[in-house]
């Protein structure tokens, strides 16, 4: 059976045309194709949720061979990076490869910064990451809608800091409640792009880095959820009856 071509995406294409053109009045704004549904993707929520934007990433010269980590794909790798002409313009673009997905991404070097795309995080800021694992979780009073949302957005973020604390927050120790069916959605989706990119750093696959982060989070034991409010601060139990005299 022949193989398959490999999609190539170009989200920043609009980007790249407006980047091209002759700065003579603002360009219309873009209308992008909607994204793929990734797993955990909470039905009627389109919409992006107002949480703080992601840190720009800082500049970094990417080079081929390079395993990278683009926010909204995860980890990918650098196939080639060249000088293509678009709408009359020539413009350095970098190729990137998913192959998980059979996806090719083509982003343009001036605009790698902006777009958040990354090299791998150091061992330092991972470990740091799965430090981060061992606390307890911290759950806001607010529906769960707005939480998927803002998980999601955390996933999407591709900063492993952001991304291990959807883990912490949705992992479940033997002897506690089981997770919802869109909370373990949510939380596969985290494990995924977590155990990626440690795949990445550990020079194996994707497979035996998950099995290796669930035995580390086997590990932990956990106190009760944290409950906390819209800006992060603990919110005190009610006391429940009146105190005694």
């Amino acid at each position: 059976m022949p193989t398959k071509p490999a999609v190539e995406a170009v989200p920043d294409e609009d980007a790249v045309k407006a980047a091209a053109a002759p700065a003579v009045k603002p360009a219309a704004e873009p209308q992008f194709r909607s994204p793929p549904k990734m797993p955990g993707h909470m039905p009627g929520m389109h919409g992006r949720p107002q949480i703080a934007p992601r840190a720009m990433a800082a500049k970094e010269d990417f080079a081929e061979g390079d395993y990278v980590v683009y926010p909204t794909h995860g980890v990918g790798k650098v196939e080639r990076i060249a000088t293509e002409e678009i709408a009359g313009h020539k413009l350095e673009l970098i190729h990137i490869t998913f192959e998980e997905n059979r996806m090719t991404l083509r982003v343009p070097v001036a605009k790698a910064r902006t777009a958040g795309l990354r090299k791998l995080a150091t061992r330092k800021l991972f470990d740091d990451a799965l430090a981060l694992l061992k606390g307890r979780a911290r759950i806001k009073r607010t529906m769960w809608s707005r939480r998927a949302q803002e998980y999601e957005a955390k996933i999407n973020s591709g900063d492993p800091m952001a991304i291990a604390e959807v883990v912490r927050d949705l992992h479940r120790n033997a002897g506690q409640p089981d997770q919802s069916f869109s909370e373990r959605q949510i939380y596969e989706a985290a494990m995924d792009r977590l155990a990626a990119e440690m795949a990445a750093l550990d020079g194996t696959d994707k497979a035996t880095a998950a099995a290796k982060l669930a035995d580390y989070l086997k590990t932990i034991v956990k106190g009760a959820a944290v409950e906390v409010d819209d800006a992060g601060a603990e919110v005190e139990a009610e006391a429940e009856g009146e105190d005694a005299e």
